[in-house]
């Protein structure tokens, strides 16, 4: 069977999630976050290469100007108006300068070709980098009358970052995490329901459909499920009516068949067919209790005292001569269906009867509210491979049910079956020392 090729890719990715939301919700976020970064990164290219623009040209302009005044002014009057023509970026100075380097590269060329188209033709330039001032640049010139000038220009940051963008990027982070959030919860919302309603599946209970509203795919899923749901509580109906006219048809050939034989002579057949009828009631009475727990009984639940109920069981079996004990406090009330967990207990308590001779009873009130009855006997158990077989219909342990102690191999089915009608369950496991535990919890 070939791997699915997600599977295979979360192998390869430890940090590949393992639920289909999260994985949604990680390719969306991501899409939406490269996308939104590529626009961003953009928009800020743009607005680096027009500002780098502006500020290039401007230099050249300024420059241009300046150059031009200085060399008109008399010397005497140079010094007063070097603060009046520098700028932010660039100041103007009298004399020689800084020595400085001639090797320059990326903005620096760029700064110092815009300083050499300034000066123009009219005063030979030279563009010196100064080691160590993170990208200053000098410009030596002589002016007209042979007086040097120096342009000392420091570059600045061609686009200076407001202090509040970084705030703003971080919560338009936020909003995209929570948008992408929104759309992948109400796009699987409808599926976790969907998905519950599936582990909450009993046809036995007429509970409530989902909801079919929703997006066209939703709703016909919705609609297909709910569907789903009446044909298997109509195919229990039949199952329920076929074995009930199965039994009904079988009760008057039974009843001819056990007349006859019992106005036959005495002989060891005779015997034999006696047995193999009361075998034949018995499964089918069985059969149809299988099929009628499954399909719950209609009894309405009722609050009860868990003292008086599990009393009056263990006295009916003690008047009957049967060891059946009631061991530890029992105390408190439930709300339970009675006669559905009456059969329950009884089933246990006959197979405990049946293969150990006695039982005992005990109840516990745990503390996430469970109610838990467990019948524990001293018989010969059942092998741990085969405890979870023994649950199932019409299944025969054979180290401990045979022919000789009769049984359908329906008693613990037909336990497990109402106590899920009660929302419940039943397991067993030995018991330290040897036995069997029947535990039912109820929740």
């Amino acid at each position: 069977m070939t791997e699915p090729a997600a599977d295979k890719a979360g192998r390869h990715f430890a940090f590949w999630p393992g639920t289909l939301r999260a994985r949604l919700f990680l390719i969306l976020f991501s899409g939406l976050a490269i996308a939104y970064g590529l626009s961003f990164s953009i928009l800020f290219f743009e607005r680096y290469t027009s500002a780098k623009a502006v500020m290039l040209g401007t230099l050249e302009s300024d420059l241009a100007t300046s150059i031009a005044v200085i060399d008109r002014l008399p010397a005497a009057e140079r010094p007063a108006w070097l603060d009046r023509l520098s700028r932010g970026n660039y100041r103007l100075e009298l004399g020689t300068g800084v020595p400085g380097v001639p090797d320059m590269s990326g903005r620096g060329a760029e700064i110092a070709a815009r300083i050499e188209d300034a000066a123009g033709q009219k005063f030979p330039l030279t563009v010196q980098a100064i080691p160590g001032e993170n990208g200053r640049l000098q410009g030596h010139l002589t002016l007209s009358d042979g007086s040097p000038l120096t342009i000392d220009v420091t570059p600045r940051g061609v686009m200076p970052l407001a202090s509040w963008l970084p705030y703003v990027f971080a919560v338009q982070m936020l909003l995209l995490v929570l948008c992408t959030w929104l759309v992948v919860r109400q796009a699987f919302r409808p599926l976790g329901d969907l998905a519950a309603a599936a582990d909450a599946l009993d046809p036995n209970a007429r509970g409530k459909p989902i909801s079919e509203t929703g997006p066209r795919e939703v709703a016909h899923a919705a609609r297909a499920f709910n569907a789903m749901r009446d044909r298997i509580a109509h195919h229990l109906e039949e199952r329920v009516q076929i074995l009930a006219a199965i039994s009904h048809d079988l009760q008057t050939p039974i009843a001819r068949m056990r007349l006859r034989v019992d106005m036959a002579d005495e002989s060891p057949e005779r015997d034999k067919l006696v047995s193999d009828l009361r075998e034949i009631e018995m499964l089918v009475k069985d059969g149809i209790a299988y099929a009628r727990s499954s399909h719950g009984n209609g009894e309405k639940t009722s609050r009860i005292d868990l003292s008086s109920f599990v009393d009056s069981i263990a006295y009916d079996y003690q008047d009957t001569g049967k060891a059946v004990m009631v061991i530890g406090p029992v105390n408190g009330t439930i709300s339970t269906k009675p006669h559905a967990l009456r059969r329950i207990l009884t089933n246990a308590i006959d197979n405990a009867i049946k293969f150990a001779g006695a039982a005992e009873l005990a109840v516990e009130r745990r503390a996430a509210g469970e109610i838990v009855l467990t019948v524990l006997d001293r018989g010969p158990g059942i092998p741990d491979e085969k405890l979870e077989a023994a649950m199932q219909p019409f299944v025969r342990v054979e180290q401990s049910r045979n022919r000789d102690t009769g049984g359908t191999g329906l008693g613990l089915a037909i336990a497990q079956q109402l106590a899920t009608t009660l929302g419940g369950n039943v397991r067993l496991y030995n018991r330290s020392g040897g036995g069997l535990a029947v535990e039912i919890t109820l929740r």
